[in-house]
C-alpha cells in the first residue's frame, strides 16, 4: 500500500455517516476531533490510516472517510454566495472547452466552485483571471481555493468591477456568473481572441433572452446557443428501480457562442430560403433517429 493513500494531517476529508448517509467535510488536524449527536472521532484515529477506512465514534457510529472528489468538496465547503452546481461545472467544462494552457477569465469568483474547476483544467500552464468586487466572497473563495489545490494555484484575482471593462486581451474562454452579462457583450468581442468562447451562466429566462440576443445580434459572435442541464439520481434496490422523488433539476441557463470574424457573425440564426431546385437544409438537427 503506497503512502499517497494514507491520510495525512491538514487535508481536508469526507466523512459520510453510514446509517444515516449525512457528509461532512473535516480536515484533520492533530488534537483535534471529529464531533456530532452520534459521538466523536479524534482525528488521530484517521491520520495514518488509508484512504477508505471505516472510523467509529465513541457511541457507536460508523462513518466512512475519503479523500473528497471535486463535486464533493464543492458542494461541502464554507460558502457565502451560491455555488454553480456540478452538473453544471461539468457542462461549462466541456462546452466551453477549458483545457490546459489557456487564458481564462471569469466574473464572480463567489465562493470559488467555478474556479476550482477552471484552474484544474488550464493546469500549471494556463491562468485563470476572476474579477470580484466582494472583498469577504474573495477572501473565502481564496480561502477554498488553497486548501483544495494549496498555495500557489495560477490564478489571480482582480478587485474590480468587470462591467468598466475587461483588462485582458487574447483571451480563449470568457465564463461569466452575473446577472447581467449583455452588458459585457462588446468588451467581450475585444478581449477574446477569433475562436474563442463566451459562456454566460444565469438563473433565469430573460436573463437568458437577453444574452442570447445581445450575443445573436453582435457581429463578433456566432453560433449562440442557450440550454440548461438536469440531472435525475434513481433508486435502484433489488426489484425496485425508480426514480429518486427529488432531483437537481433547474438551476440555471447556460448561453454560449463563439468569437468570430465580423463578415461570420451577427446572423439572426434564420436559414435563408433554398435557391429554386434545392431542397431547403433543416433548421435543427433532428438527433439520432428511433426505431
Amino acid at each position: 500500500m503506497g503512502d499517497a493513500s494514507l491520510l495525512r494531517p491538514g487535508e481536508a476529508v469526507l466523512l459520510v455517516d453510514l446509517r444515516r448517509g449525512k457528509r461532512h467535510l473535516v480536515t484533520l488536524r492533530a488534537g483535534q476531533a471529529f464531533h456530532s449527536d452520534r459521538g466523536f472521532i479524534p482525528h488521530e484515529a484517521m491520520i495514518g490510516l488509508p484512504e477508505g477506512v471505516v472510523a467509529v465514534t465513541t457511541k457507536g457510529a460508523r462513518y466512512l472517510a475519503l479523500r473528497p472528489t471535486l463535486a464533493e468538496y464543492v458542494l461541502e465547503m464554507p460558502r457565502g454566495a451560491q455555488i454553480i452546481y456540478p452538473k453544471d461545472l461539468a457542462t461549462i467544462a466541456l462546452f466551453a472547452d477549458v483545457g490546459p494552457g489557456q487564458l481564462v477569465v471569469e466574473a464572480g469568483l463567489g465562493s470559488g466552485a467555478l474556479t476550482l474547476v477552471l484552474l484544474r483544467l488550464v493546469g500549471p500552464t494556463g491562468r485563470v483571471v476572476s474579477y470580484e468586487t466582494r472583498e469577504e466572497f474573495a477572501r473565502r473563495a481564496q480561502r477554498n481555493i488553497e486548501a483544495r489545490v494549496g498555495p500557489g494555484a495560477p490564478l489571480t484575482v482582480r478587485a474590480q468591477d468587470i462591467y468598466l471593462g475587461i483588462e485582458e486581451r487574447e483571451v480563449d474562454r470568457l465564463v461569466l456568473d452575473l446577472p447581467e452579462p449583455w452588458r459585457l457583450v462588446e468588451s467581450a468581442a475585444r478581449a477574446l481572441r477569433p475562436g474563442g468562447v463566451f459562456c454566460a451562466y444565469v438563473p433565469t429566462i430573460p436573463q437568458s433572452q437577453r444574452i442570447h440576443e445581445a450575443l445573436q445580434t453582435h457581429a463578433a459572435f456566432a453560433l449562440v446557443e442557450t440550454f440548461e442541464t438536469l440531472l435525475r439520481p434513481w433508486n435502484i434496490a433489488g426489484p425496485s428501480v425508480r426514480p429518486a422523488h427529488r432531483m437537481v433539476a433547474h438551476t440555471g441557463f447556460l448561453t454560449l457562442a463563439r468569437r468570430v470574424q465580423p463578415d461570420a457573425g451577427g446572423s439572426p440564426g434564420i436559414v435563408p430560403s433554398a435557391a429554386p431546385g434545392e431542397d431547403a437544409e433543416p433548421t435543427e438537427d433532428p438527433g439520432p433517429e428511433v426505431a
